[in-house]
């Protein structure tokens, strides 16, 4: 998921870019109340995030105007310096989405001088979590129909994928799997048995010695913050998990594309 390195973007950009919010703001409908009144007004809310990770999350809790700010080829989103188009997009939004792994977002929301409830996002694909955080968030948004639309499609999805991949077991038993902090989601989504876990910090000889030890059949390591070949000469096949979402911001697409590299690799192919 993110890296622990967490660099704020230049004050600098923030304070140029503040420069610039009078003429943002003045874009915006002059009658805008915030989330609360957008939702008493019936109209549907208009969602800024941070990455197509947040938006994921928001699209599947009923939101449909949904923007994204920091595009998908920055990896590590608290390395993103904002634009003014991005001070124009939180300037007209109800809610900000964001993980505490970003911490400039409430100072883009206070430059944008936006209204936007700032709405902290717990990022964990594990589906139990996932779900629970779309429900949570389509409550904030006054989508509650669509975000359970939204977990009954996720419930359904997680348990065919199980399936498939408790079937692809090497030999018809669980596999060990040594797993990044980041990674375990997909572990528990094959039925894997996790005999271990590095990161989000470099691994050390001591942690690498003590994963080695325990022989894991398979590495799920972080596609988004890869610690390289983890555990060489040992014969464990490393399989990259991919976290965040693509534009089309399809969460179940995440939990495809991670059973197709488990089915992948437990195949041998």
């Amino acid at each position: 998921m993110a890296r622990t390195r967490v660099r704020t973007p230049h004050i600098a950009s923030l304070v140029a870019l503040t420069a610039a919010v009078p003429l943002l703001t003045g874009c915006g409908s002059e009658d805008a109340s915030g989330p609360e009144g957008h939702k008493a007004a019936g109209h549907k809310p208009v969602v800024v995030v941070t990455t197509t990770w947040e938006g994921a999350f928001a699209k599947a809790a009923g939101a449909e105007d949904v923007t994204v700010i920091v595009p998908r080829s920055v990896h590590h989103a608290p390395d993103y310096d904002p634009k003014p188009s991005d001070l124009a997009a939180v300037a007209k939004a109800d809610f900000v989405l964001y993980a505490p792994f970003e911490p400039y977002a409430a100072k883009i929301k206070e430059a944008a001088g936006s209204k936007a409830k700032l709405v902290e996002v717990n990022l964990d694909n594990d589906p139990a979590k996932a779900g629970a955080e779309v429900t949570r968030l389509g409550g904030l948004f006054g989508t509650e129909e669509a975000a359970a639309r939204f977990k009954e499609r996720l419930d359904g999805e997680v348990a065919e994928l199980n399936g498939e991949l408790r079937a692809a077991w090497p030999g018809g038993r669980s596999p060990s799997v040594a797993a990044q902090v980041f990674t375990g989601w997909a572990a528990g989504l094959a039925g894997a048995t996790t005999v271990g876990t590095y990161g989000p910090e470099p691994v050390t000889p001591a942690q690498l010695a003590a994963l080695s030890a325990k022989k894991p059949a398979f590495v799920l390591d972080n596609a988004h913050m890869s610690a390289g070949t983890v555990l060489p000469d040992t014969g464990a096949e490393q399989v990259e998990i991919v976290n965040y979402p693509g534009e089309d911001l399809d969460l179940l697409a995440v939990y495809r594309g991670a059973a197709a590299e488990l089915k992948k690799a437990m195949s041998g192919s």
